[in-house]
């Protein structure tokens, strides 16, 4: 795959994971504002359905492809020192594994089927 064509895979990720976001974002605030207030019980029950967790996966996943894309495409271009930008690459891989996974294990420990 050429050079330009995975600036145009990471463009459309970027695209297609903020658009994702500011919808989720939107049904969110159209649910909590619809209510009475939410507390912990109806906050419990809400993010026990099954279809509500696997939205609320799905945002968390693109929130990490989005940083990803975002952080990446910036320190391409301001971080000249090879081995310090990969470095720094590596450590925001991990550190955005490492919450992809922590809010998998939350919401999953919510979630009843």
């Amino acid at each position: 795959m050429s050079i330009r064509a995975q600036g145009m895979r990471a463009w459309l990720l970027q695209r297609l994971s903020g658009a994702y976001i500011g919808l989720y974002l939107l049904a969110a605030l159209f649910i909590i504002n619809r209510g009475p207030v939410l507390d912990y019980t109806r906050w419990h029950h809400l993010l026990s359905k099954p279809i509500v967790s696997i939205a609320s996966l799905l945002f968390f996943f693109f929130i990490l492809i989005h940083a990803w894309v975002g952080i990446r495409d910036v320190l391409l271009d301001y971080v000249q020192l090879t081995a310090l930008r990969f470095s720094i690459l590596i450590v925001l891989a991990l550190g955005l594994l490492t919450m992809g996974i922590w809010v998998s294990m939350i919401l999953f420990s919510v979630v009843q089927l």
